[in-house]
């Protein structure tokens, strides 16, 4: 199997370092600049770097980094976040489960002090969501640390913010695609070096959309509106 690791990336201060982590294990490494008010600094490392020229939103740049792993040639692709949560030598345990066309999720364990009541609680209101709308038990649908098939560059995806990642894998769902989640170690830094860019009103409110509208989905397609 052929895959590549695609980092999107949005002012981390710890995105050389988060590279440097994963370079050691051979991966091609593709990072996409959503946008960052200063440039990522790439010097001397070997990846493919992808610019976009305003912040698009991380479902957009997730896509944008499929768009290039395709374009090399790789059937799947690892995405992980620039703020050092994800640990590199855990993407082996989601490459062990992983089957052809299959969406891969490291489910993050949340035993740690450092993580926020916030997190935990937002995670198990997702699970449940996700749960209805597909009919299956996963263990953390928030988690940005995953393998994806680059034919989710076929699905007509409309949310390209935070809300992609609860999407992708709803209409991954419907298409009758695999959904595989294997549990994972992370790493939560203390919160006066944690960086994240989810807008707690605006995000919540794209998710809460975004749940309405897949729950109607399923009700058509149940009653035979849709799909067929």
């Amino acid at each position: 199997m052929k895959t590549c690791i695609v980092i999107p990336v949005y002012n981390s201060p710890y995105i050389r370092e988060v590279i440097k982590s994963v370079v050691i294990y051979g991966y091609k490494i593709i990072i996409v600049d959503d946008g960052c008010d200063v440039k990522v600094d790439i010097s001397g490392l070997d990846v493919e770097l992808i610019t976009h020229k305003k912040n698009m939103g991380k479902g957009q740049a997730i896509l944008s980094g499929a768009k290039k792993a395709k374009e090399l040639g790789y059937q799947s692709f690892v995405t992980m976040d620039g703020d050092k949560q994800h640990i590199a030598s855990e993407i082996s345990k989601m490459l062990d489960v992983y089957i052809d066309g299959a969406i891969v999720i490291g489910n993050r364990n949340f035993d740690d002090e450092n993580v926020p009541n916030s997190s935990k609680f937002g995670r198990k209101f997702s699970n449940f969501w996700v749960k209805l709308e597909t009919f299956k038990s996963l263990g953390d649908t928030q988690s940005g640390f995953r393998i994806y098939p680059v034919n989710i560059l076929d699905f007509n995806i409309k949310n390209k913010r935070f809300d992609f990642e609860i999407e992708v894998l709803v209409l991954h769902s419907y298409k009758g695609g695999d959904i595989i989640d294997v549990d994972v170690e992370c790493y939560y830094p203390p919160a006066d070096e944690r960086v994240s860019h989810f807008d707690k009103f605006k995000d919540n409110l794209r998710l809460s959309l975004l749940h309405t509208k897949l729950i109607i989905q399923r009700y058509l397609f149940l009653r035979g509106f849709l799909w067929q």
